[in-house]
């Protein structure tokens, strides 16, 4: 390495050192947004917005204000199909395909066999299905119908999971996948084989219901993910056709999609990132790749496409040199390593984004390009430039993000706070869940007169983060990530950041089991004394791990995350910190 090139790592190295400095010294206060939900709007009211307020808020947490052409998104997805019908819209792993035309009619046909059945506008579909076609038909039926779909994979659920979320949506309908119909015993809703219903209705003269003048509004629901439930119950976030079309039909959050351009489609379709693949691809007249199920699947639609949109963690094994056709890269969910963004950034437009699900994807977005998101898939991007100081960037259009103290005042450039979603990115809340959706969800007291969003929403997204002086943001880790140990709290993202600065190392991971800390990392070609050297150099003595376990590479969850419950499971199994694990 040249001596400019060893300044700069060390430059960035000093500055991820900083972050995890200020992240840990602000881990009391932080602690205290974990448990002291605010709901009382008159204290807000008392404090905000005052003139100072108005001018830090102004500074930094607007998005652009850009106008938004369609109404929902299967609007968007029929303007594609009126275009370019021909085009082809689906494209599985094994070669088979439908064209916009094909399906636009299939959708519209299943739209119209759903209605006389009893699915009617704001009803809930249950969807349990396997990546195929019928899937994406399936999507866009529901959502033509009127109704909101609620995406589950059919292979990966438990029983119990399904029972429980059905019980809770109570959907009209449900539509199961072939190979997963023998799940439907355990089901007490109507439902029906998703490819029989589709054969049927592609053979079939019938028209079961008129769907002609169906128009749904941006306030309809569109579809509800559930959370991992990790923390209890899952959750079910209602995201709106509004969140959706406010994201994926505007730059940068459209990634650049048109016809001709080739989407992978690699998520987990519980995942919302899923909703960003699919969605994004159709409303905007690109054609979507499904991967199969084998690792050479996930290979082969990696070298067809143009566009990938992933988890840092899917990322981390694959080399960009393999994979000259790519020309974007976006990347959420979570954290992404330094390393690892510079890398793809040197061959394609790479986002960093971050969104809570409650907010929709993705409310900033920094072209780095590198993503990550929550509730409405993102809400702040940031397209990196190699060898810069990554960030997660500033406000997507129409979105808003606020940096807050304790008393929900903003606080100023440069100063450790949460962060706040605002905009049209905010969900609808929880369904059924109206108590957790109050203390979650206040009225926005900053917007102004610059949101449209029906219902005035902020969000507590549960991150820690400060603003840079240019409006993009640094994320510093969350607030439920926070352990004590031998009395001092420590901030596991912080170490695992701290392990991602030694050389060669492509990622890492700090989890608690007992009171005994493990710090994970890839690949076993690194030497434990590095990672444990640099650990101690950044960290109090406190915060080091007690034992580091290499492996080939970290386990995943469905979702493309690292897989926190099966390192503490292999933490817990007593492993030694000098044997190199393969998996």
């Amino acid at each position: 390495m040249d001596s400019a090139n060893l300044f700069g790592s060390g430059l960035r190295s000093i500055h991820r050192f900083l972050l995890a400095l200020l992240g840990r010294y602000f881990l009391a206060a932080s602690r205290q947004w974990s448990i002291r939900p605010v709901t009382d709007h008159s204290e807000i009211s008392e404090k905000l917005p005052s003139p100072s307020s108005q001018l830090l808020i102004s500074g930094h947490s607007f998005g652009p204000r850009v106008e938004v052409r369609f109404e929902s998104i299967h609007s968007a997805f029929e303007f594609s199909a009126r275009i370019n019908p021909a085009q082809a819209a689906v494209v599985d792993h094994l070669g088979n395909s439908l064209s916009y035309g094909e399906l636009d009619r299939l959708s519209l046909r299943l739209a119209s066999y759903l209605r006389s059945q009893g699915v009617g506008h704001g009803s809930l579909v249950g969807l349990v299905v396997q990546r195929s076609i019928p899937q994406v038909v399936a999507i866009l039926g529901v959502l033509r119908s009127g109704a909101a779909y609620i995406p589950l994979d059919g292979d990966a659920i438990t029983d119990d999971t399904l029972m429980g979320i059905m019980d809770n949506a109570d959907p009209s309908y449900i539509l199961i996948s072939k190979g997963c119909i023998s799940r439907a015993g355990i089901l007490s809703h109507p439902y029906g084989c998703l490819e029989d219903v589709l054969d049927m209705i592609d053979q079939s003269q019938d028209v079961y219901a008129d769907v002609s003048n169906l128009r749904s509004r941006r306030s309809d629901t569109a579809y509800i993910i559930f959370t991992s439930g990790t923390t209890g119950k899952p959750k079910g976030v209602m995201v709106s056709h509004s969140n959706v079309v406010n994201l994926l039909s505007l730059a940068p959050g459209n990634l650049g999609i048109k016809p001709g351009v080739k989407v992978a489609q690699l998520m987990n379709v519980a995942f919302d990132m899923c909703a960003w693949e699919t969605l994004g691809c159709l409303m905007n007249g690109g054609t979507l790749y499904l991967r199969g199920p084998h690792r050479c699947d996930w290979i082969k639609v990696m070298k067809t496409v143009d566009v990938l949109i992933a988890t840092p963690s899917i990322l981390v094994p694959h080399d960009p040199k393999d994979f000259p056709n790519i020309r974007v890269v976006a990347t959420a969910g979570e954290p992404c390593p330094q390393s690892l963004a510079d890398k793809w950034a040197m061959q394609t437009i790479f986002y960093n984004c971050c969104g809570p699900t409650e907010v929709c994807a993705s409310t900033t977005m920094m072209s780095m390009p590198h993503t990550s998101f929550q509730i409405t898939i993102v809400n702040t991007m940031h397209r990196h430039i190699p060898n810069t100081i990554l960030s997660i960037g500033k406000p997507t259009p129409n979105n808003n993000v606020y940096i807050l103290d304790d008393y929900l005042r903003p606080v100023p450039v440069g100063v450790v706070g949460i962060m706040w979603a605002g905009g049209d990115g905010v969900s609808k809340g929880y369904l059924g869940l109206d108590d957790l959706t109050s203390k979650r969800f206040l009225a926005d007291p900053f917007r102004g007169g610059y949101c449209s969003n029906f219902n005035r929403a902020m969000y507590n997204t549960g991150d820690i983060g400060r603003w840079r002086d240019d409006g993009s943001i640094d994320h510093l880790g969350r607030v439920d990530d926070q352990v004590k140990i031998k009395g001092f709290r420590v901030e596991l993202d912080g170490v695992g950041a701290a392990m991602l600065t030694c050389p060669d190392v492509t990622s890492a991971c700090a989890v608690l089991v007992g009171d005994e800390l493990f710090g994970f990392y890839a690949p076993p070609s690194v030497e434990i004394a590095p990672v444990r050297d640099v650990v101690c150099r950044m960290l109090p003595r406190y915060s080091v791990p007690s034992k580091f376990i290499s492996l080939s590479s970290l386990p995943l969850t469905k979702n493309g995350k690292i897989n926190k419950a099966e390192l503490r499971a292999i933490a817990a199994q007593g492993t030694s910190t000098q044997t190199s694990q393969t998996r």
